[in-house]
């Protein structure tokens, strides 16, 4: 509870009404064959593939133990890279019945991010599908991979210069690729006593070992390898996730990729431990299909970031589809505006639309609930156990109400930064707290409202504007879609204020008109000197706006030095 005292300090503390858990992943997959072996677990539309929980963890076991074979060992690294799919699902379990740590790479990885990461996690084995998109994954690998060339046609033990760990490659597809083994033929493989040592490594494995690696770079800056525990995995689903989606007929599918904590968290783990079937519309996000499919599969959860849902929202007008069946939409991952969130719930017919917060570094922090403030920069109270402050620059906390850094303690927030400590030493301290690096306001019964990214904050003529503020005003103009507001460096007055604007198709605005409606609605100061209007916005693989790349893009046209 808060403290009473003359100064109402911004603290919480959620002792849980339910105690942590022990669970590795490893077993929470067992517990999940045990309550609902027969049932969906994951149902790919695209692929035409139905399998029950039982399948898929026997599917995942015969993997483990090919790999097992391969010369994989608990603790080693292992890549998965590609478009949601039932291979990389099977693959994410397989890698939490074998221990090992699964690195989760973006399937939107050229050939330096991809080395990069391959090198940063020192991975041993990737699996890897065969396209994204129109990108052949073989030819990048290639790239990464040059010794692929004089391989024989079969897989082999890779000895890769520019990635000196990496000895196996395992292609998802049934054709066959030079230096590569298939999956399919992994999985056939798979020796009895491998299987036995699967079993045997169950009671193993300790909920306190690591179990996926997530790079993290957010909207700036270099990516850094997230490394999180089965014990904060599995505890933020058996208390976050599980209570907002359980339900024997229910079905969840997320608009991001399964690399992401939304996507593998909340749609894949969060199945496992309440019995929902994970759905796959398609390999990636296409608003048309997401919305067929929730209408075809009488979906009840669905789970994304605002731009996604901007997209849904706009195919539903313009298809004219209309579900019956959505519960609930879970959001999360940006501030949400309020008109999004009216959209949503009329035009996609969702009975509750649910704002919630968390990181990569520390997943789940703030969680959905119905019964909280109606204002929609709220996102939830404060999780079970787990405690939140808010502080000044000097870290100190500031009064209940007042804006200032939020920073988190609890059994959800990673390890470490892979191979990086004195970047994990920036994040948190020697007392456990981590520094979020967002904006919030927390008020008493443990409410947390976002304000902005602590770097977000516009400062100009010594007046702080927060980009969240200001996209919100903008949202409110009929022919806006989406809005991104961001500061750009000015000699004179510190930052200017600009704002790229995406319009609803047929609508037409200049810039004139945009601070037309700016007149007499906000102070002057407020009025963007930079405007400008985007067709489409570039995003990361869960629908985020990198806006450093915008005002990357902006100073180059202007002329600006970097």
């Amino acid at each position: 509870m808060s403290n009473n005292r003359k100064f109402n300090p911004s603290y919480w503390h959620n002792p849980g009404t339910r105690p942590l858990n022990a669970l590795t992943l490893g077993q929470v997959i067992d517990l999940a064959v045990e309550k609902w072996g027969d049932k969906e677990a994951v149902v790919s539309l695209y692929q035409g593939q139905r399998i029950t929980f039982r399948e898929a963890r026997d599917k995942a076991d015969h993997v483990a133990a090919g790999l097992l074979q391969l010369g994989l060992n608990p603790g080693d690294r292992l890549a998965i890279w590609g478009p949601n799919s039932i291979e990389w699902y099977i693959c994410r379990l397989a890698a939490a019945r074998g221990g090992f740590i699964a690195v989760q790479l973006d399937p939107a990885y050229q050939a330096p991010q991809l080395m990069f990461a391959l090198n940063k996690a020192e991975v041993k084995a990737i699996v890897s599908s065969e396209f994204y998109k129109t990108n052949s994954c073989y030819e990048i690998l290639r790239t990464v991979i040059p010794e692929l060339d004089s391989c024989p046609e079969s897989g082999v033990k890779l000895q890769a210069a520019k990635v000196p760990t990496l000895e196996a490659l395992i292609l998802m597809g049934d054709k066959q690729y030079r230096g590569a083994y298939r999956l399919s033929d992994i999985m056939t493989s798979a020796q009895p006593k491998f299987l036995q040592k699967i079993k045997d490594l169950q009671t193993l494995i300790q909920p306190d070992e690591g179990c996926s690696i997530q790079f993290s770079s957010g909207t700036t800056g270099t990516a850094k390898g997230v490394l999180l525990s089965h014990h904060s995995v599995v505890n933020t689903i058996h208390l976050l996730f599980s209570d907002e989606t359980k339900g024997l007929d229910n079905k969840v599918t997320a608009t991001t990729q399964f690399c992401h904590v939304s996507g593998c968290q909340g749609v894949i783990f969060s199945g496992l431990g309440s019995g929902n079937t994970c759905l796959i519309p398609a390999p990636v996000f296409e608003p048309r299909i997401m919305l067929e499919t929730i209408i075809q599969e009488k979906c009840r959860t669905v789970l994304g970031t605002p731009a996604l849902f901007v997209d849904m929202v706009a195919a539903a007008r313009e298809h004219g589809l209309k579900p019956t069946s959505l519960q609930v939409a879970m959001c999360g991952g940006a501030p949400c505006s309020l008109k999004l969130i009216e959209d949503v719930k009329t035009v996609l017919n969702v009975h509750n639309f649910v704002l919630g917060y968390g990181m990569t570094e520390a997943l789940g922090i703030f969680v959905p609930a119905l019964d909280g403030p109606k204002d929609h920069t709220f996102v939830g109270r404060v999780a079970p156990h787990t405690e939140v402050k808010v502080v000044d620059k000097e870290g100190r906390m500031v009064p209940m109400g007042t804006p200032g850094e939020l920073c988190v303690r609890g059994y959800s927030r990673m390890l470490g930064y892979w191979n990086d400590e004195e970047k994990t030493r920036e994040f948190m301290g020697r007392d456990g707290w981590a520094k979020t690096g967002d904006e919030f306001v927390l008020e008493e019964g443990g409410w947390g409202r976002i304000v902005g990214r602590i770097k977000d904050v516009i400062i100009r003529i010594g007046d702080k504007v927060f980009p969240a503020e200001m996209e919100d005003f903008f949202m409110e103009h009929p022919d806006v879609m989406e809005v991104e507001v961001f500061g750009v460096p000015d000699p004179r007055v510190g930052e200017e204020i600009c704002v790229y604007l995406r319009l609803r198709d047929g609508a037409i605005l200049t810039e004139d008109d945009i601070r037309n409606y700016c007149k007499d609605k906000i102070p002057e100061y407020r009025v963007p000197r930079y405007i400008r209007f985007v067709k489409n916005f570039e995003r990361t693989v869960v629908g985020k706006v990198q806006k450093f790349r915008l005002l990357e893009q902006l100073k180059k046209e202007l002329g600006l030095p970097d």
